[in-house]
């Protein structure tokens, strides 16, 4: 029988059965930061150190990852800080020239932090004891809320524009296969004229009229695509936008981040982004329970959203921008090195080579990484 969307995908998801509750876990199937390279857990110390101090060193700094998987990112920072704080009290380790993990922490940073996964999976019988492991956001976090590749599994409703407005479409959960429904709700409605146009501005509604587009998934593959009046698709991203500004209240005073993939208003991609993902291939989206079903995040109206709990300015910028502003450039070291010191030429370019993967402006690069910080400035907790 067909359902909304919103519905397919959470019983998808996050049904007793569901993709991110059975199983092995998302790694298994799609690579994110976090699994492509211990060089993105370093970068974040970076900036939870920037937090830190913003904070005062505080006798308690919280450290909340939302959809944490299997608590990988927790488990590479937990490892990241340990390694910092050895280094900030003479324990003997190598230090190879661009070496994003190089990063000063306080040697009490180990002591004070607070681990917290947010995950509906079981915990994860290896995680260690130091990573709390709870279903759903704690209240009054002081420190760091971290959303990596979340927001495009917040389950949300698609709609197609027809003749006589947008209306839902329905899914089969067992075929994927779809059917149109209703008409949208009045604040649904209110949410797509606002952040999904049925035209680009300045086109008058023109149907010939093409807009840009990049496809991601395809190595960053882009071009022009009409943008009929009719019968074109959009994801209704008010269930992140709720979501987000939910997660953003819980912060009492910190830094919440969010890192996902995403689109902006004035270029929202005309078919919209609907798509799944199953052992390291993309496939089609049918939602049941098998595969990742996922959608990119209408990153702006996000930001918005959060933006109006924090009553606080937000940062939006690329991830290539963001790992760089925390020293995480990917440069080759010096080939002189090689003759100096041969081992750690070789250290320093495997770190490069994996920084160079989190910030190739086609792939992970591309990704956005939005910054809202409240009851902080946002100048020293993003500074470059």
């Amino acid at each position: 029988m067909p359902i909304p969307w919103r519905d397919a995908m959470s019983l998808a998801l996050y049904g007793p059965d569901g993709f991110f509750v059975a199983g092995t876990g998302p790694a298994d199937h799609f690579r994110t930061s976090v699994h492509a390279s211990p060089a993105f857990a370093r970068a974040l110390l970076r900036l939870l150190a920037q937090v830190d101090a913003a904070l005062g060193h505080p006798d308690r700094l919280d450290v909340v990852d939302v959809g944490a998987g299997r608590g990988e990112l927790l488990h590479g920072l937990l490892r990241s800080i340990e390694d910092a704080a050895g280094l900030a009290v003479g324990v003997s380790a190598r230090r190879s020239p661009g070496d994003p993990s190089a990063v000063a922490v306080r040697p009490s940073l180990a002591g004070r932090v607070r681990f917290t996964a947010v995950e509906l999976a079981p915990r994860p019988p290896h995680l260690p004891e130091k990573i709390d492991w709870v279903s759903e956001i704690p209240a009054g976090i002081n420190g760091v809320l971290l959303a990596t590749e979340w927001l495009d599994n917040v389950p949300l409703d698609v709609t197609v524009h027809t003749e006589d407005g947008w209306r839902y479409v329905l899914v089969d959960p067992d075929s994927g296969a779809e059917t149109v429904g209703d008409l949208v709700s009045p604040a649904d409605l209110e949410w797509l004229t606002r952040w999904w146009p049925t035209s680009p501005p300045g086109t008058d509604g023109d149907p010939s009229f093409g807009v840009p587009w990049t496809d991601a998934t395809s190595g960053g593959e882009s071009g022009f695509r009409a943008a009929p009046h009719h019968n074109h698709r959009a994801e209704i991203g008010r269930p992140r936008d709720e979501a987000w500004a939910a997660a953003v209240k819980s912060v009492e005073r910190g830094l919440a981040v969010a890192v996902d993939y995403g689109h902006l208003r004035d270029s929202r991609p005309v078919d919209g982004t609907l798509t799944g993902y199953q052992s390291g291939r993309q496939v089609p989206p049918v939602p049941d329970g098998t595969r990742d079903v996922t959608a990119h995040v209408a990153i702006d109206s996000v930001a918005s959203a959060g933006a109006a709990v924090a009553r606080c300015a937000y940062s939006l910028v690329s991830q290539r921008e963001a790992l760089r502003a925390l020293g995480a450039d990917g440069g080759r070291p010096p080939l002189s090195l090689a003759g100096t010191d041969p081992a750690g030429y070789v250290q320093a370019l495997a770190a490069a080579s994996a920084v160079a993967e989190l910030t190739d402006p086609a792939g992970l690069g591309g990704h956005w990484w939005l910054r809202q910080p409240v009851g902080i400035g946002l100048g020293p907790a993003v500074a470059r």
